[in-house]
């Protein structure tokens, strides 16, 4: 097959839709298909090591989210006349906005089938940037329209699913989760990060994603502020609340114990960081399927996500993974408890290891047979 990917999210920012993107592309080019990847324009060393080929296009940097850009596909001459000479098979979008509707406007001209995967709570996003619930909800009702023109709409979860169709998408989203690879760990990967964080006996606790409020990070800071002994921090990522969530962890007198790592792009170290980690905390409500949840799964960590959200498919509490409400105290409880029974803690992420990731090879066979399935029953 000829598969053509457009996206607004690639390397060498590597957020839950960049890896999805990567993976697809990485695992279909390596399973002998011809794969292409619209993004926006980086800095990416040895494109040749890819089983893919990138057609980027000129972009400028977000004005607040400086390593994320932003540009116009189809304004792009270059990129325009690269795709003018691409026959794919299908497209798959990853994005309602730029890319996505670049993605649209190529479909139409080849004839071919579009599919189109629904990552994100973009009415959250358009709430916190509007600071309005009818914007928010105008932009919502956007989104549905969009996944209204595609041939196949995919979501990560089934609450995501449940998500779009509560933004007014009136079909029925296709389920297709996320896979994640369990590799071996590299001892001098985690002995350096180890020494340069300068990790000791205390347990470590993680956070992995955006440094960003909508991400429930103030929950993170109040439990571990209310947990009654020795702990260190780790918020892992990149985001627009830096300086305010290092702010807050100050005045609940554990900016001692928080340190932030920045954006991991290696993924050994990251790995490293997580098999270090005696928790998982993630009580985001905002995240569908998010992919740190399985990473921190790979590597024997137990994650604590807030029950009834889309991180908590597939986790039963006190099995491989804990799950907890939407409440400060209610995190501390649970993140408590666990640290009091390492035994069993330990026993927990073996089983989360077991029982959480898919590998992505065997997710994109599934992903390649619904393709197969889509073009054959396009009209």
């Amino acid at each position: 097959m000829r598969i053509i990917q457009f996206t607004d999210t690639f390397m060498p920012v590597m957020d839950g839709v960049g890896n999805v993107v990567v993976q697809y592309a990485m695992n279909m080019g390596q399973k002998g298909h011809d794969v292409y990847v619209v993004a926006p324009q980086t800095h990416i060393d040895n494109r040749g090591q890819f089983p893919f080929e990138l057609v980027d296009y000129m972009s400028v940097p977000m004005v607040k989210l400086k390593s994320y850009r932003v540009g116009e596909p189809l304004l792009d001459a270059h990129c325009r006349n690269r795709l003018k000479h691409i026959e794919a098979d299908i497209v798959h979008v990853h994005s309602p906005f730029i890319a996505g509707h670049a993605g649209l406007s190529y479909a139409k001209r080849r004839g071919c089938p579009i599919v189109g995967t629904f990552h994100s709570k973009y009415y959250d996003d358009f709430l916190q940037l509007s600071h309005s619930h009818v914007m928010a909800g105008m932009g919502a009702k956007y989104v549905a329209n969009f996944y209204e023109k595609l041939d196949s709409v995919w979501a990560v979860s089934a609450a995501s699913a449940g998500t779009l169709k509560e933004y007014g998408y009136a079909g029925e989203p296709r389920v297709m989760v996320n896979g994640t690879d369990v590799r071996a760990l590299d001892p001098a990967q985690v002995e350096a990060v180890r020494a340069e964080y300068g990790l000791g006996d205390a347990p470590l606790l993680l956070y992995v994603g955006q440094i960003n409020w909508k991400k429930n990070l103030r929950r993170v800071l109040e439990a571990c502020a209310g947990l009654n002994r020795p702990f260190r921090l780790a918020l892992a990522g990149q985001g627009p609340h830096e300086k305010d969530v290092a702010k807050l962890a100050e005045s609940l007198g554990i900016g001692d114990r928080v340190f932030f790592t920045g954006h991991i792009t290696d993924t050994g170290r990251l790995d490293a960081l997580y098999s270090l980690a005696s928790l998982f905390l993630f009580p985001s409500i905002y995240d569908n399927s998010p992919l740190v949840v399985r990473e921190a799964a790979a590597m024997g960590t137990p994650a604590v996500v807030v029950a009834g959200s889309s991180a908590a498919e597939g986790i039963r509490d006190g099995f491989n993974g804990f799950l907890c409400k939407d409440d400060s105290a209610d995190l501390t409880r649970v993140a408590a408890a666990a640290l009091d029974d390492p035994k069993k803690l330990q026993a927990i992420g073996e089983t989360a290891r077991q029982t959480i990731p898919i590998p992505w090879s065997v997710l994109v066979d599934q992903v390649l047979e619904t393709y197969e399935e889509i073009i054959r029953t396009h009209l």
